[in-house]
């Protein structure tokens, strides 16, 4: 039970020096995720057309 406890304190000691981000920071990189997620897809949704329709000119 004592290595709990110890364990508990020092995780409480280790996020008192966190720096954590801002409400603004925290935005901005849920922006820069979002569109380069929505990128990523449409990138892969043109490549998977095209493989596709390749493969449809072939067959």
């Amino acid at each position: 039970m004592k290595k709990a406890l110890q364990f508990f304190s020092e995780s409480y000691a280790e996020l008192k020096k966190v720096v954590w981000p801002s409400r603004e920071e925290v935005a901005a990189s849920t922006r820069v995720v979002i569109v380069s997620v929505v990128l990523f897809a449409l990138v892969l949704g043109v490549v998977d057309f095209l493989l596709l329709a390749g493969i449809d000119l072939i067959f």
